[in-house]
């Protein structure tokens, strides 16, 4: 740690690279500011320092070059604690300038900021006070990758886990060491790898602003949990890290990186480039306000006063400015190069498709950007591809190697399951890869994110629960979160002890599940909703850092007959190459087969009721891709009555029952050797239920079952 009675000597030091570098002699410190006239860096020895043992005034011939304010500090050690002040002209309205030399920035590229000191940070009604501002770290630890490097999994075999690094340990059941933090997720990896997924998909886990939330949430004692509210794009969020006062958040991040790849489990992001944790007028100055404010959002062209809000979250990072998106660049290639994650999920990526006027571009700079990077090359790139303006790109977001939050696919299964008619052409697009979606932009099953549930809305069971939301919690008047939930609470409204309804519940969970896990695409779960997770019918529980927010782990128990069944449907979908095509089935045999790669059925064979506006069936045949592989059959039964379905011939294989949503564990989903052969020429579906059929047999082409 540098000693109070410094100070250190400085020199010019140079523009490049932006943030932080330690080198021989020091510590160069850089920073982008196109209008600014003065600047300081104030040095501290820690978080809770209450002054700081330096301050550095730059000078304007030798440290200013070109937009950068520069500075090498002699001798300066890591572990040293840093803000800036900037003085430049304020101008809000006419030229959007908010230069402000009392307010203490965080350096938009800083490695680390600590959370340690955050009590004297009050957003709410406090103003500036000096020095309470959130600081960034010197880094320079050196860490051993042991070889590892991030994986590289083909598309159509990934199966999301989408996970709130504190919620998913903060429980008290969870009887981890460290709960709430990047290395309890350690602890739960053998959970993870026993499940069967492939990649978690963390929910914002660099540092952000936990103060963001309305006066009246934050009097009620709740906080921003979710994340989403960036503050600093390069580091891990301090509240993730066990000892972040010392600088740890690096380590303990790429600690739980190279875990979960050692597990095979690959890392996505979810990244908030959108917005940012500043807010709109009325919102505090913390580092971009400060530094470039006409520069990072996008403002009006009249009053630059007035932020354009395309996020319903105050600003609009002004993502294409050449600078913005080099910016952007630079923190995704710096994730990928430095911490070894496998992709990214956009948030509100729409937004990032627009202009400095909030107009959408055809060819957005930063999403071609991000499509041709050389380093993002073989990362995963998944947009949430709509805004809170409007902007609705599913299907047509810019660019060819984005993956989509199908949002269509979510919406067409939630209604057919619960119960809505004439839908049979719809599910069989939406189950076959959403042809009509990617199809004409010469793109593949593979673009397409399937999802029944996620962060934002219903759990799963409280899809099955709940008629509308109950987010009073929240203390926002039950206004926040959407109330187009297409849910159905199976005739009585939240809990009950109705055991027909809870069966019914059970049921429809299992439905919303199958059809995931069958549909071409690759499927995204929830975490929890293998145990049946209920937020008591919050669907916005973003300020939830309690037991609504959190992963209770005594579910596991409660309800071990959902995890045995989100198991077996998960092991089913990985031998089975036919569920995971890249590329759209067409009704025509693969090549060397004689089989077409699907067949449509109704009651009767090849009879699919596309136009009957009442029908509530569907039932498909998937040839298998390969000698290895058994051919699939399945009968779906939204009605209110059970039916019988037709049976193709397989001969000289065998038609054996996999799984039945309508049947109580452990005979809901059976493993090839506890299977047993479908006897009836025409199998009863019982009503809101699937049945899939493997077609096995003995020696021959499905030879991949022990012979009876």
């Amino acid at each position: 740690m540098p000693a109070s009675n410094a100070p250190y000597p400085v020199l010019p030091g140079r523009r490049y690279p932006p943030g932080a570098t330690v080198e021989d002699a020091g510590v160069n410190f850089s920073v982008y500011s196109r209008h600014a006239t003065g600047a300081e860096l104030l040095l501290y020895e820690s978080a809770t320092s209450p002054e700081p043992f330096q301050i550095i005034r730059l000078d304007p011939r030798t440290n200013h070059t070109f937009f950068s304010w520069h500075v090498l500090v002699q001798g300066l050690l890591p572990g040293t604690h840093y803000t800036w002040r900037l003085e430049g002209p304020n101008d809000p309205h006419g030229h959007g300038w908010r230069f402000d030399p009392n307010i203490e920035l965080v350096d938009p590229w800083a490695r680390a900021i600590n959370v340690a000191g955050w009590d004297r940070w009050r957003r709410q009604h406090r103003g500036v006070q000096p020095h309470d501002s959130p600081r960034a770290i010197v880094l320079a630890e050196e860490y051993d990758w042991e070889g590892d490097t991030p994986l590289h999994l083909p598309s159509e075999q990934m199966i999301i886990y989408e996970l709130h690094v504190g919620g998913f340990t903060r429980h008290p059941s969870s009887g981890v060491r460290h709960p709430g933090t990047f290395l309890g997720l350690i602890e739960k990896i053998p959970y993870l790898k026993e499940l069967g997924i492939t990649h978690v998909e963390l929910m914002p886990v660099m540092a952000f602003d936990e103060q963001d939330v309305p006066e009246e949430v934050w009097k009620a004692g709740l906080r921003n949990f979710w994340g989403y509210s960036t503050l600093g794009f390069f580091s891990p969020h301090p509240g993730f890290c066990v000892t972040p006062e010392r600088g740890t958040h690096r380590r303990e991040f790429r600690d739980m990186v190279k875990a979960l790849h050692r597990a095979g489990i690959g890392v996505i992001l979810d990244v908030v480039f959108n917005h940012t944790c500043e807010g709109g007028a009325g919102g505090p100055i913390l580092n971009f306000k400060g530094f470039g404010n006409e520069t990072f959002y996008c403002l009006d062209t009249i009053d630059k006063g007035i932020y354009l809000d395309f996020t319903g979250c105050g600003n609009t990072v002004n993502a294409n400015h050449p600078l913005v998106t080099h910016f952007i660049l630079d923190a995704l290639e710096y994730w990928v190069r430095e911490m070894h994650v496998d992709g990214f999920r956009f948030d509100l990526a729409s937004a990032l498709a627009r202009d400095s006027d909030g107009r959408p571009l055809a060819n957005p700079p930063v999403l071609w950007g991000i499509e041709l990077s050389d380093t993002l090359a073989e990362t995963e790139i998944i947009a949430e591809a709509w805004d809170a303006a409007g902007l609705y790109q599913v299907g047509s977001f810019p660019g060819y190697r984005w993956m989509e939050w199908n949002g269509r696919y979510r919406d067409s299964i939630r209604r057919f399951v619960r119960g809505d008619l004439g839908l049979i052409p719809e599910i069989a697009t939406r189950i076959s890869g959403s042809s009509d979606l990617y199809e004409a932009n010469l793109r593949q099953p593979i673009n397409s994110i399937n999802f029944v549930t996620c962060h934002d809305g219903f759990t799963l069971w409280d899809l099955v629960s709940y008629n509308r939301k109950h987010n009073l919690a929240n203390h926002e008047g039950n206004r926040d979160g959407s109330d187009n939930n297409l849910s159905w609470n199976c005739g009585i409204e939240g809990e009950t002890q109705n055991l027909e309804v809870l069966n019914l519940r059970r049921r429809q969970a299992k439905n919303f599940l199958t059809l995931l896990f069958l549909s071409q695409g690759i499927p995204m779960l929830l975490a929890g909703d293998e145990v049946l997770r209920s937020q008591q019918g919050n669907n916005n529980a973003w300020c939830q850092d309690n037991e609504i927010g959190w992963f209770d782990w005594s579910l596991l128990d409660r309800n071990a007959d959902m995890l045995r069944f989100t198991r077996g449907l998960i092991a089913l979908r990985k031998r089975h190459p036919n569920l995971r095509h890249r590329h759209f089935l067409v009704g025509q045999p693969l090549p060397g087969g004689t089989l077409p790669d699907v067949a449509w059925h109704g009651l009767e064979l090849n009879a699919p009721r596309w136009d009957d506006p009442e029908s509530q069936i569907l039932a498909f045949t998937l040839a298998p891709t390969c000698a290895e592989e058994a051919p699939l059959h399945v009968m779906i039964n939204m009605s209110d009555r059970a039916l019988r379905f037709a049976l193709p011939e397989i001969a000289p294989a065998r038609w054996y029952l996999a799984l039945d949503t309508a049947r109580p564990a452990p005979n809901d989903v059976m493993s090839p050797a506890d299977q047993s052969p479908v006897s009836e020429i025409r199998p009863l579906v019982r009503a809101r239920s699937i049945l899939v059929l493997e077609g096995w047999s003995g020696p021959g082409r499905f030879d991949t079952r022990p012979s009876e």
